[in-house]
């Protein structure tokens, strides 16, 4: 028995009958395989748990609604048995016989190929036919010849795209270049900055008079001067001065405030909180 032609015959039979259903095919892949393991020998005797089980049906109704119609439509022959102690039992049909080889039949519209025999091979004598030539041989040449085309412009296109980026950082580096000498322009160098210092730079003679005038003692104004000539007359350290008496003003003002003596509060309630060891507690508050 050729189980492979059986259930392609069967296939071919649900493929056409429109009344069956998945579980119609489960149920008898389920039975199939208890014909294989009774080694297609008819009748087979089936359990209805072991039947289910396989075939993945769980509801009663539904397995024996299924196997009835299997038996009418002429699938299966079911003989069931009504002794719960003894298994039903079932036919199963051979449908390899169903089967039967088609002839091959040629159309008018298909063409017709030639089978060629011989080939030319190299002679002596001069010859004006053509080898032939394998179309495999012909689609690598294609294959070859377009992965060179291929590779090819690849290369183009990275030599071109290292191109345009080797632009770009020169085009960055020309950019900062003229940014760099914009700066340069604008930002005044160290001896530019000297130069300015020392045209702004007071005498301590216009110190003294400044402060005189201010009736101011004459010692600060020569703090303010030992300070203001140790830093390079630099206001913070980073930026020259512009105005020496602006500055000077400044450092009066603060020397004023930090001059001023705190003024102490005084309390009158200053001994409210020393304890009397002879206090009367008879006393109201």
């Amino acid at each position: 028995m050729n189980y492979i032609k059986h259930l392609t015959g069967f296939f071919e039979r649900v493929t056409q009958d429109k009344t069956l259903n998945p579980t119609h095919v489960s149920l008898y892949i389920a039975l199939f395989q208890f014909w294989n393991c009774n080694r297609f020998k008819n009748p087979i005797s089936i359990s209805r748990d072991e039947v289910m089980r396989i075939s993945k049906i769980s509801s009663k109704a539904t397995y024996h609604k299924c196997l009835k119609h299997l038996h009418a439509l002429g699938y299966i022959k079911y003989e069931p048995s009504y002794n719960p102690f003894k298994g039903s039992h079932v036919i199963m049909f051979n449908f390899a016989e169903d089967l039967k080889p088609q002839p091959k039949t040629s159309s008018k519209n298909e063409p017709f190929f030639e089978p060629v025999n011989e080939q030319v091979m190299n002679t002596q004598e001069p010859s004006t036919k053509q080898a032939v030539v394998p179309s495999i041989n012909n689609k690598n040449i294609l294959n070859n010849i377009n992965e060179s085309k291929h590779a090819h412009s690849n290369s183009n296109e990275i030599s071109s795209s290292t191109f345009n980026n080797e632009n770009l950082k020169e085009e960055e580096k020309s950019g900062a270049k003229k940014e760099e000498e914009i700066e340069s322009l604008m930002m005044p160098s160290a001896q530019e900055i000297t130069s300015i210092i020392k045209s702004q730079k007071p005498h301590l003679e216009e110190i003294l008079n400044y402060f005189t005038q201010h009736e101011f003692e004459i010692s600060e104004a020569q703090k303010f001067f030992n300070y203001y000539e140790s830093n390079g007359w630099l206001i913070g350290g980073k930026t020259p001065m512009v105005d020496w008496k602006a500055a000077a003003k400044n450092w009066m003002d603060k020397t004023q405030i930090f001059n001023q003596k705190p003024t102490v509060l005084q309390s009158n309630t200053a001994n409210h909180l020393i304890a009397v060891t002879n206090k009367n507690y008879a006393e109201p508050l």
